[in-house]
């Protein structure tokens, strides 16, 4: 992985401890320890929504897409 990739990776990581959406989901699926609703996953603890990963509204999100 190159460095780029992995401090993008890692400022994604911070994105998503930081946004309620997926504090929620993560926290209803260590819950679970199943998978309620199929769309959202967590991978390498990074979450994914539809197989993708999820961006939180903001800076980083902007800067990305």
């Amino acid at each position: 992985m190159l460095v780029e990739e992995e401090n993008l990776r890692e400022r994604i990581k911070r994105a998503q401890e930081g946004d309620e959406r997926v504090v929620k989901v993560v926290e209803e699926l260590k819950k679970a320890k199943t998978l309620r609703d199929k769309e959202w996953k967590i991978e390498d603890r990074v979450v994914l929504k539809k197989k993708r990963i999820y961006m939180p509204k903001g800076k980083l999100r902007e800067e990305v897409i």
